[in-house]
């Protein structure tokens, strides 16, 4: 037995830990999980936990449902702030194994892992920082009228005595208590929207602690009182939840997006990088922002004249917030990275982080031409004035997103030909469905005409 299996099973006895939960995600990114006793987790960690992958979306079809889920010891937690009483509870999450012991195609931690095993092929470490938003709602969120914010706050605002800022306070506790170290959180734009960032960490642990961290959150709620919604727009006259994603590459100890010799201190490798994100933006859409609500962030109606943040078009700067891409200004060289804006909160952050570093890979490999940068507010030009300056539109909705995905063999690389067709299957499904849809809108528009 592994040092680490010995020291989580020492754990669960010393602590009288009476729950551990097998966590994965299925292709969707939503979180599975089942419970054993404390006495089990040994033959798990020999075994695995079998299970009916028939039955989790985009494992297996019914004749080749046998999968098992194996405890990856490594990522053990304890969740002091659930004991309630009846001792604590842990979680650790599988990797999803076929009965003969190899790995499942369908693992979204499987595919991020390749596309990590590819980058330590050309000798890289993928690290992430993920800035997270989020809502939080009256009640359970169902209201005659749509959801009703638990404040009025804005950006920055101190929102005293009010339910999210003590919110704020409990969900960043429960989160380091459990190991997930948290960089900054404040009040977002809109009334009762929310933002925590992630510190830095390699792109496996950054999906596990996104994966945890919306449990967390979403039980902080439940015991204020109030509902936590990652939905990407749930406000129609505010902006949207985007989970922005700082990104880097490191040879070793060093920075590879660094290059003190060039005018705006990124390196080839950087610039290549970016190159690659921005070509390959309109196939890897359908994975980073996966909902039929997704795209009423990317494409939202002015607001009032107020700042909308969220990209549509596929450009980079270093300042620019409306950009797909931002370089951000910074002191130290190992914190050289990119940020990605159009990453939505209710993506499956395994597959999102496989693609862009894949988007990312591709550019290195063939040598991409990075275009000029912008500093305009691409929110503000016309579509004549983005035309003439090269700026591509993202997929405006859904369908073009899944059109644009299905051609693509980068993503069909990446994610794998299993993964790659059951998530056009089901978005193409989802978007079949929305479309038959007659909407609050229409009837009160049309019904009488």
């Amino acid at each position: 037995m592994e040092r680490q299996q010995e020291f989580v099973l020492r754990t669960l006895e010393e602590r009288d830990i009476r729950f551990v939960r097998l966590w994965f995600t299925d292709v969707l990114g939503t979180l599975k999980s089942v419970s054993v006793a404390p006495a089990e987790l040994e033959s798990a960690f020999d075994e695995g936990i079998g299970f009916d992958g028939s039955a989790v979306e985009g494992f297996a079809r019914v004749y080749e449902s046998d999968m098992v889920a194996m405890p990856d010891a490594t990522t053990f937690q304890v969740f002091p702030f659930e004991g309630t009483g009846i001792g604590e509870s842990a979680r650790i999450f599988c990797d999803v194994l076929t009965p003969d012991g190899a790995p499942s195609w369908a693992d979204p931690r499987h595919v991020l892992r390749r596309a990590l095993a590819k980058a330590a092929d050309n000798g890289f470490t993928f690290y992430t920082h993920p800035e997270i938003e989020f809502f939080l709602f009256e009640g359970d969120g169902r209201h005659t009228g749509g959801p009703i914010p638990v404040d009025e706050g804005g950006y920055f605002d101190n929102t005293t005595h009010a339910i999210a800022r003590d919110f704020r306070r409990q969900a960043i506790l429960a989160l380091e208590r459990i190991g997930i170290s948290v960089e900054f959180s404040h009040h977002e734009v809109a009334p009762g929207q929310q933002e925590i960032d992630l510190r830095y960490a390699d792109a496996l642990a950054t999906a596990d602690n996104i994966m945890t961290f919306r449990h967390v959150v979403k039980e902080v709620a439940l015991s204020a009182g109030v509902h936590a919604t990652f939905m990407p727009k749930p406000i129609t006259d505010q902006p949207g939840s985007g989970m922005h994603t700082h990104m880097s590459l490191f040879e070793g100890e060093d920075n590879a997006f660094h290059d003190p010799s060039d005018e705006n201190k990124l390196s080839k490798t950087g610039k290549a990088f970016i190159a690659g994100l921005l070509r390959h933006a309109p196939e890897y859409t359908a994975i980073t922002n996966q909902w039929v609500n997704s795209y009423k962030r990317l494409f939202p109606m002015p607001l009032d004249n107020r700042v909308t943040e969220a990209p549509a078009y596929v450009c980079w700067g270093h300042r620019n917030r409306s950009a797909l891409v931002r370089v951000p200004a910074y002191g130290k060289p190992n914190s050289a990275r990119v940020e990605l804006r159009s990453l939505d909160s209710a993506a499956n952050p395994y597959l999102a982080y496989a693609v862009l570093l894949g988007a990312g890979l591709r550019g290195i490999e063939e040598g991409y031409e990075l275009p000029p940068g912008t500093e305009d507010d691409v929110w503000r030009l016309s579509d004549v004035e983005r035309r003439a300056a090269g700026y591509r539109k993202l997929p405006a909705n859904l369908a073009e997103a899944i059109d644009a995905m299905a051609e693509s063999d980068l993503v069909a690389e990446v994610l794998g030909e299993h993964v790659f067709d059951f998530f056009l299957k089901n978005k193409q499904a989802e978007w079949d469905e929305f479309r038959r849809q007659v909407t609050a809108y229409e009837l009160q528009r049309y019904l009488d005409l």
